[in-house]
């Protein structure tokens, strides 16, 4: 009965690196898609400020355009780098907790158990890589919020000079709206 109550508690013990490596596996899906995402942005608009590089300075706003995908592409650039940083992070994780695993039955197989702080080193490791990935995927969300706002900005911005000032008055965005109501 002790080796079935041994065996049960190593399965067990290999249980926690498993639903840790499950979550990097959905991390590394959506972080990957986000990606993409920011690569496929990048080349939008490298594409349109090359474009943009040609046109006639006589373009409405040519200055503030020019600016504007300048500044958007700084943000994209910025997202793409970070997500390829988190790419290669969960990457790390998820070998710390595979090796958390095998670590914990090495030593649960072994005779000597001096051994048994390899597999939680190598648990807090993971998480900590984890805990790290987390932080760095936040700050991807808020510059990708950052270049919505610019983009958005500027879209207003451009609107502006094609509405009649009656509707200009009627619909302002709701961010000066809160400003002066």
């Amino acid at each position: 009965m002790n080796e079935l109550s041994s065996a049960l508690s190593v399965l067990t013990a290999m249980i926690t690196p498993a639903v840790l490596i499950s979550a990097c596996g959905s991390l590394l899906l959506s972080t990957s898609d986000r990606l993409g995402r920011a690569v496929t942005r990048v080349r939008d608009l490298s594409e349109k400020l090359e474009d943009f590089a040609k046109s006639s300075p006589e373009v409405e706003l040519f200055e503030e355009r020019r600016a504007n995908l300048f500044r958007q592409l700084d943000v994209a650039t910025t997202r793409a780098r970070i997500l390829q940083r988190c790419l290669s992070v969960l990457y790390l994780a998820l070998c710390a907790f595979v090796m958390t695993s095998v670590l914990i039955a090495v030593v649960s197989a072994s005779v000597r158990f001096q051994y048994f702080w390899l597999p939680v080193a190598a648990g807090v490791v993971g998480a900590f890589l984890l805990l790290y990935t987390s932080l760095m995927l936040i700050r991807e969300a808020r510059l990708a919020s950052r270049g919505t706002r610019i983009e958005m900005d500027f879209t207003w911005k451009l609107s502006q000079m094609h509405v009649p000032p009656e509707l200009q008055e009627t619909y302002k965005p709701a961010y000066l709206r809160r400003k002066y109501d």
